[in-house]
């Protein structure tokens, strides 16, 4: 066999290899969680979430570009003395988002934007129990290594949470495509 012919054999045996990463993206629907360092800083109050918490992903991806999630968001706790008062609050978010993604496989870029509906609740030694909601615009952007249909992804979202906050999450978290 000539060199030609061995270098065309590796290269059919190394791209043959490598396929299943090349493929096209996993569409259908998935499910994930995702660790989440969550930060809310209140500029009214002294109260600030900054937290580890947990978020869970549900999402639709009809097309390699385009897809729907769903988010449930753990957003954190505080606790504040002031003087003799005392002020315990959480707070979570659900957020809804059109997704779009460039895939290059094995690699997702995506970028997201869609609404976020956020309930705080405080706690105080002084007033009782006090809620308060709402609904923001949210965006997101990040990356995704899919490996089939497992998809480990690192991304990055924000959204108000009332007037005087903003909430920025940094999550990394996996999901499975069931086709």
């Amino acid at each position: 066999m000539s060199r030609l012919a061995h270098a065309r054999g590796l290269a059919t045996l190394t791209l043959a290899a490598f396929a299943p990463l090349a493929m096209a993206a996993d569409n259908g629907l998935y499910l994930g969680a995702g660790f989440t360092k969550a930060r809310v800083d209140d500029l009214a109050t002294q109260l600030d979430f900054d937290d580890e918490s947990l978020k869970l992903i549900a999402g639709f991806r009809p097309l390699d570009a385009f897809g729907v999630e769903f988010n449930y968001i753990d957003l954190g706790r505080d606790d504040v003395a002031i003087g003799p008062l005392t002020v315990s609050a959480k707070s979570k978010a659900y957020a809804g988002y059109a997704v779009g993604f460039l895939p290059l496989a094995p690699i997702d870029l995506f970028a997201k934007a869609g609404v976020a509906r956020w309930e705080a609740e405080t706690t105080s030694s002084a007033f009782g129990r006090l809620k308060d909601d709402g609904t923001e615009f949210a965006w997101g952007a990040g990356l995704q290594v899919r490996l089939g249909s497992l998809g480990v992804r690192l991304e990055y979202e924000s959204f108000d949470v009332g007037s005087d906050s903003r909430s920025e999450l940094v999550s990394l978290g996996a999901t499975w495509t069931f086709l």
